[in-house]
């Protein structure tokens, strides 16, 4: 399979009253096309930190990184946010659903953003809601969800765009036994239809759900 996000020799610092403080030490990770990772390791190990970087949320002090066989390490803000729109999704603990949206509307925001037509835009979200169990829900505000119906919300988002690479912090980290059951059930489909995950996680029902653990430990890879 296809080598769809790869980091190599990827190192972040801070500059701290105390000096040069190292989060990332050349970490080398690569994922393929329909692997489901696990990234585990203790809080503060670096985890968060190399999902914003794989996820062009933030900049690493050294190193590569490639989206899609793509370097976007030393790419214009131009090209990072392309990658983001066009071949990246993101699910995190925190849901991050628009609260003055609806479900359907916050599922269309990155097909807007790609600049797909409205009106084809909702029929997409529609059929991602179908997907996830949420198509009675597709007028409802955010409000009005449960924890779960807002992660699957999330994931719809996450997909409806067809990425390459899908990026999950803790995504059932603030859900009950069944909903993050469900939700892990919908991330391993993802991966089964041929999406590379990568996810940041410290539940053991999540593990058996993947592919790869890969962990770590002080700022870099175990392994």
């Amino acid at each position: 399979m296809q080598v769809v996000l790869a980091a190599h020799k990827v190192t972040k610092s801070f500059e701290s009253s105390g000096g040069v403080v190292s989060v990332l030490r050349g970490v080398d990770l690569e994922i393929r096309q329909g692997e489901f990772v696990a990234l585990v390791g203790p809080s503060g190990c670096g985890k968060s930190t190399l999902l914003n970087i794989v996820g062009l949320a933030e900049r690493s002090t050294s190193g590569e990184v490639f989206v899609g066989g793509t370097p976007i390490h030393a790419a214009s803000e131009q090209v990072l946010r392309t990658t983001r729109r066009q071949k990246l999704g993101y699910v995190f603990q925190q849901f991050n659903i628009l609260s003055t949206l609806t479900v359907r509307e916050n599922v269309m925001v990155p097909l807007i953003l790609n600049e797909m037509p409205v009106s084809r835009a909702a029929e997409e979200a529609d059929h991602v809601l179908h997907r996830v169990g949420l198509a009675h829900r597709s007028d409802a505000m955010p409000y009005s969800l449960s924890g779960g119906e807002m992660q699957r919300v999330a994931i719809a988002r996450a997909v409806v765009h067809k990425p390459l690479v899908i990026l999950a912090d803790e995504p059932t980290g603030s859900l009950d036994s069944a909903a993050g059951e469900a939700v892990l059930m919908l991330l391993s489909e993802q991966a089964a239809s041929g999406v590379a995950l990568l996810m940041a996680t410290h539940s053991e029902a999540a593990l058996k759900r993947c592919s790869r653990v890969v962990r770590m430990m002080d700022g870099a890879l175990e392994g």
